[in-house]
């Protein structure tokens, strides 16, 4: 019994520990806070699958800050048959990746300020977010 309780604290501790080193680093090294400036010209990685995940990035993986207006390359990684990747924003700007499709696909974007959404379509109500553009 005694071995029991042993092995129970030890688990217990470990996974104190574990949870304590979650965190990642506080210095807030390579991340873009929403009050940086994404640069024009930025590369910008979208995500979608292959669970019910939809994400839009630097092409470094970096949190996007405000975009700067300008010129964007938008790489997406569509990586489930079940969902699409379909950005609308200002000026007419409506790309998307098609259902039944996985791949990579890129778009050139000349983005403006305001408010740009992106979404799957099927699943819209659970998978989307936005981002602005401002300057």
């Amino acid at each position: 019994m005694k071995g029991m309780r042993v092995t129970l604290a030890v688990a217990v501790a470990l996974v104190a520990l574990g949870v304590a080193g979650c965190g990642g680093d506080d210095d807030g090294a390579g991340t873009t806070t929403p009050t940086e400036t994404t640069p024009a010209g930025t590369a910008l990685k979208g995500s979608v699958g292959p669970g019910f995940v939809i994400s839009v990035t630097t092409a470094t993986g970096e949190a996007l800050g405000t975009l700067a207006p300008g010129s964007y390359e938008l790489e997406v990684e569509d990586l489930a048959s079940i969902h699409n990747f379909h950005l609308t924003g200002p000026s007419g700007v409506d790309v998307s990746t098609s259902v039944g499709e996985e791949g990579m696909e890129s778009f050139q974007l000349e983005l403006e300020a305001g408010t740009y959404n992106f979404v799957c379509d099927p699943h819209a109500s659970s998978m989307n977010g936005s981002f602005e553009v401002s300057g």
